[in-house]
């Protein structure tokens, strides 16, 4: 044990906070609390009581307290609250929306998304077709520069598959290998050479005089540069005139200028940042932490090719959240008609075998043997995964052999113009006729209606209602749940037909969701860590990409997940030391203002005059500033031996420093004009919006970091 704890808090000793990193590993979060004790039935009697029950709800129910939660909950009353957060349309979410201005691209429909920034598979058509730009004068200027990004792309990787080809004599067709090459794809539209003429033309003042040109104008200026002008332009400014150069300009003109090396990037960066602002920010708590569970419940991984971030924002913002808190048959039924659920599961190309599209494929092979490509067929990936993921389970009383039936019942289900408007369509020429047999019913032939009646039975039946209880359960209450409160959720789901607000009422009444047993006994997964440490802190989030990072590093991207299975909600994929010290290098990183765009402000909580790094002070004054952190932060007072520690460690200068070596963030692209702001965002500035903090207290910041990186900030 000791060698192991050594190893893995070696990084951190030098900065003076081994320590806490010694506490985690000898205090191991998956035996700090009972989640592993397997839970029984309990009374009324017993229950987590006042102050705590509220914490407790805030903790389950949101994605952490934010300062000043408790006392508002208590005003109302805690089953007021609740009440309210299920109807989430009742709620004023008006300052959320406010922020979530800073991304206009996703609140555009699904065809005047994709109409206005191609997709790469858009781009390699018009290239193929030599197709004509669109009419309208905007969108012919995106348009035509992402045309050009793509042409340099081909260029800069024909360029180096000749040279490879020329260093070990291969044949190879480079500008073929080329074509794959889209914005978007990872690949640098820049060339690693600017023509001089260009590098001069930006030199100086002309760069300036642009910089300082009213924002309508410079706007027209940049979009009439042709794509080698502009990462010239970009190239030649630094990082204050980088900033300098989006100010004042509108978020759509933000993110078209973002968008002109190629859209991927901008949507896909649009996608993340919004969805963790309004996780962060919104009001209607409950509704986004359903929206969380039905993404991570009906998951999709973003790379599954490259239309898929362009069917996202619809998928979340249409799909999930209007009925995250409603029928579970109407969101079964929804995501089974997703553009982005069909994609990612492959059923828009599933044809029935004995269908009218599939005879007339093979006719067309016969006529035409050496034909390019082969006829598509039946695709059994939505099936399996409807019914072992989305509804029976595991276990659920389904055999292969319903699995191909029901496969055979959604051919036809796919996307009319797939990478233009992107809309649900039932093709009647691809379904498979006749009789299908599935789960012991018999479907009889009816087209489009198979499919509904399919669901139907999957949504109502009592194994779905066992399968989405338990998911609930865990993500809520244990992650070994008590079978007496599974089953009464469960009979909750069957008798309201699904009603998710009826399942979630019955375990808020349940015993088992008071037991002090669970009280802080469920460890967070890494979105729910960051969310929560951002909300506790109060920071001001200017730039959510940065925090979209943090994810990353923490094992956790959204939309990451490759496998349809989603993220596990219980403890033991997200508990490693490795896994915990990142936890805290990021809580040293936030707290001390080393996030780009990410402003925490410690004097209202800790408002005692800092006491020198080199002095100690009272040691009185020191423990009630670390005291106030603790209940602003967690709620409620830390073990003593956690507080021994952060009083032990707080004067450690340098554990901010060494937490961003170790927690580093990549915020700037020099390379290119990727973005409207040197740091990826397509937000203002922060001190556009917060200001900065004034005297910053290091020994509030130091202590912050501590005690958010503690194990008792890990539970929730």
């Amino acid at each position: 044990m000791a060698q192991t704890r050594d190893f893995f808090c070696s990084g951190l000793r030098t900065a003076g906070i081994a320590a806490l990193c010694v506490l985690m590993v000898e205090q191991p979060l998956l035996a700090a609390g009972p989640a592993e004790k397997k839970l029984k039935a309990v009374s009324s009697a017993g229950q987590i009581q006042g102050e705590e029950r509220v914490l407790h709800a805030l903790n389950r129910l949101t994605f952490g307290p934010r300062p000043g939660d408790i006392a508002a909950v208590q005003a109302i009353g805690l089953k007021r609250w609740f009440e309210q957060q299920l109807q989430p349309e009742s709620i004023d979410d008006s300052a959320l929306e406010a922020r979530l201005a800073n991304f206009p691209a996703m609140k555009m429909s699904q065809e005047a998304l994709m109409e206005r920034y191609p997709s790469p598979q858009v781009l390699r058509q018009m290239e193929r077709q030599n197709a004509p730009l669109p009419t309208d004068p905007l969108e012919r200027v995106i348009y035509a520069d992402q045309m050009e990004f793509y042409r340099i792309a081909q260029e800069k990787k024909a360029a180096k598959g000749a040279e490879a080809a020329g260093k070990d004599g291969t044949a190879m067709s480079a500008m073929d290998d080329a074509k794959a090459a889209l914005p978007g794809d990872g690949v640098d539209p820049a060339l690693p050479a600017m023509a001089t003429h260009e590098e001069q033309l930006y030199s100086g003042l002309e760069a300036v005089k642009i910089i300082n040109l009213p924002p309508d104008q410079r706007m027209q200026r940049l979009l009439s540069m042709q794509p080698k002008e502009l990462i010239a332009f970009r190239r030649s400014l630094s990082r204050r005139e980088l900033v300098d150069a989006a100010a004042g300009l509108s978020p759509e003109q933000r993110e078209i200028l973002a968008a002109l090396p190629g859209s991927a990037r901008m949507v896909g960066g649009e996608l993340l940042q919004s969805r963790l602002v309004r996780d962060i920010y919104s009001d209607r708590q409950l509704e986004a932490v359903m929206t969380d569970f039905w993404l991570n419940h009906f998951n999709i991984y973003v790379k599954k090719n490259q239309n898929e971030p362009f069917l996202l924002p619809a998928f979340e913002r249409d799909v999930i959240r209007p009925r995250a808190l409603g029928k579970f048959e109407n969101l079964l039924v929804a995501t089974a008609q997703s553009p982005a659920m069909l994609v990612y599961l492959d059923n828009w190309q599933s044809i029935g075998p004995g269908s009218m599209a599939a005879q007339r494929a093979v006719q067309r092979q016969e006529r035409n043997p050496d034909g390019k490509g082969k006829p598509l067929g039946l695709n059994e990936n939505y099936a399996r995964e409807l019914m072992e993921l989305h509804t029976l389970g595991v276990g659920g009383g389904y055999t292969q052999a319903d699995v191909t039936q029901v496969a055979k019942v959604f051919t036809g289900w796919t996307i009319d113009r797939p990478y233009r408007g992107a809309a649900y369509g039932f093709e009647p020429n691809r379904h498979e006729p006749g009789t299908k047999q599935v789960l012991g019913v018999t479907i009889k032939p009816a087209g489009e209606a198979e499919g509904l009646q399919v669901l139907h039975m999957l949504a109502t039946s009592p194994a779905t209602a066992r399968f989405i209880s338990t998911k609930l359960a865990v993500r809520f209450v244990s992650d070994d749940p008590p079978q007496v409160l599974v089953d009464r959720m469960a009979a909750a789901f069957l008798k309201s037909g699904g009603d998710i607000k009826t399942v979630l009422r019955t375990m808020f009444d349940s015993p088992e969701f008071w037991s002090p047993r669970v009280y802080r006994a469920k460890v967070k997964t890494p979105l729910e860590f960051v969310a929560s440490a951002v909300r506790a802190s109060g920071a001001e989030v200017a730039n959510a990409q940065p925090l979209v990072q943090s994810l990353d590093k923490l094992g956790m991207p959204l939309y990451g997940m490759q496998t349809p299975n989603g993220y596990s909600w219980k403890a033991e994929p997200w508990v490693s030391t490795g896994a915990l010290v990142s936890r805290m290098n990021f809580a040293l990183v936030l707290t001390g203002n080393r996030l780009a765009g990410v402003r925490t402000d410690w004097a209202p909580v800790a408002p005692v005059q800092p006491v020198s790094m080199t002095t100690r002070g009272t040691d009185d004054a020191i423990a009630g500033k670390e005291k106030r952190l603790e209940l602003e932060l967690l709620g409620q007072p830390v073990s003593d031996k956690t507080r021994a520690t952060v009083l032990q460690q707080f004067q450690d200068a340098a554990a901010q420093q060494l937490a961003e070596k170790n927690f580093s963030i990549r915020t700037s692209d020099p390379e290119q004009m990727s973005s409207a702001l040197p740091d990826g965002s397509l937000y203002p500035p922060v001190e556009a919006v917060a200001g900065r903090p004034g005297v910053p207290d290091r020994q509030a910041e130091v202590m912050a970091g501590l005690l958010l990186g503690s194990p008792e900030f890990q539970r929730r």
